[in-house]
């Protein structure tokens, strides 16, 4: 297995398109990474398991290092399935990090499409930056993938930025949902977007805008969504245990609950372990999210459950305000008119934003210590 290590320089982006290009054509395996410990928890020394072409290492929820076997086949149907849904082959812009499988597809879809990708590198991101790194694009389509969080920073800015996400042709927004309201403002401001749904195990996203890409096959009539299709994972590295677990009759078993719909959309409800027992009622963290996100003055909003001696746990929000924060029985009424008495928030604090992992995902457990310790930050 050949581990590349990128350090966010143009040559290490290099070194992995060189790379992956090889495993797709039967080469080594490769492994990206950028914190050393992951790459040792994925024995580098040892061979790869059969038929893999990159193993994405993940901390997943739980923080356990875990390795996701991805094949050429899957990383190629993922690749052509996603050029099909936008309109062809195109030139892409890497704005998120190749560690993850976002970043990596990026450089799978420019490499079946023989066009050389734009790479935004260093710390953070800025607006004006990607606009440097869209304007060295040549020729068109023009996509690029970004996470939710970058997005509302380029339609804040409404400079550069903004104006070079508008040229793009489409720009796949991924690693987390995409509210109600931020599609809104994407619309209003002339930036095509298209929400994915997918994750490491489907090479990438595999339901975009609610609908499943070619090939792709999805079952929300269990209590979890699980996918089928030529872009599955084929395991986890050294943990046949855990493949057995997730991959069963050519079916991943997801951690999220959906539902489709009579037009034959799937919507995400959120993970299925995000419910919330709160005197003796189940409610959803993720609805009461999505009604809060919807509220005027809120931009972002994650909500736990905190233990509680008489709710045995109570409904907690940290809510990021759009200027001027609303009032908390504000948000607190809507809740209670949407969703009922049991999933309105005991308590509501603010924060200048929330705290994230990977790419762009919020991480609950930071929220959750957060709020348990009383600081909003």
């Amino acid at each position: 297995m050949l581990p590349v290590h990128l350090d966010g320089s143009p040559e290490a982006l290099e070194a992995l398109k060189t790379a992956l290009a090889d495993a797709l054509g039967g080469g080594p395996a490769v492994l990206p990474f950028v914190d050393p410990s992951m790459r040792d928890a994925m024995s580098p020394a040892e061979s790869a398991e059969p038929d893999t072409a990159v193993v994405i290492a993940t901390s997943g929820s739980t923080g356990a290092p875990k390795g996701v076997l991805l094949s050429a086949r899957a990383l190629t149907a993922s690749a052509e399935a996603t050029h099909a849904r936008l309109g062809g082959p195109g030139h892409w812009l890497l704005a998120t990090p190749a560690h993850y499988i976002g970043g990596l597809q990026v450089l799978v879809r420019s490499l079946l499409a023989g066009t050389e990708p734009a790479f935004l590198t260093g710390a953070g991101f800025r607006p004006g930056d990607f606009a440097a790194a869209a304007a060295k694009l040549n020729g068109g389509p023009r996509y690029t993938a970004l996470v939710p969080t970058q997005l509302v920073r380029l339609l804040d800015d409404g400079g550069a930025g903004l104006a070079a996400a508008k040229a793009f042709d489409a720009i796949v927004v991924g690693a987390a949902a995409t509210s109600a309201a931020l599609r809104e403002r994407a619309a209003d401001a002339g930036v095509r977007i298209v929400p994915a749904y997918g994750m490491s195990e489907t090479a990438s996203g595999c339901v975009y805008d609610g609908f499943p890409l070619d090939g792709v096959r999805v079952d929300v009539s269990g209590d979890r969504i699980r996918i089928a299709g030529d872009v599955l994972a084929h395991g986890y590295r050294g943990r046949p245990d855990l493949t057995a677990e997730s991959f069963a009759d050519g079916w991943f078993t997801t951690s999220d609950r959906g539902v489709r719909h009579d037009d034959g959309r799937v919507e995400v409800l959120g993970r299925a372990d995000d419910m919330i027992n709160t005197g003796g009622v189940k409610v959803s963290a993720n609805a009461i999210e999505r009604v809060l996100g919807a509220w005027p003055g809120v931009r972002d909003a994650c909500v736990v459950g905190l233990p509680d001696p008489e709710w045995g746990e109570a409904v907690v929000a940290l809510v990021v305000p759009e200027g001027e924060p609303p009032e908390a029985d504000e948000l607190r009424a809507a809740v209670r008119a949407e969703l009922g008495a049991a999933a309105t928030p005991k308590r509501v604090e603010y924060s200048a934003e929330l705290p994230l992992r990977g790419p762009g995902k919020i991480d609950r457990a930071a929220v959750r210590a957060r709020l348990l310790s009383g600081l909003s930050g």
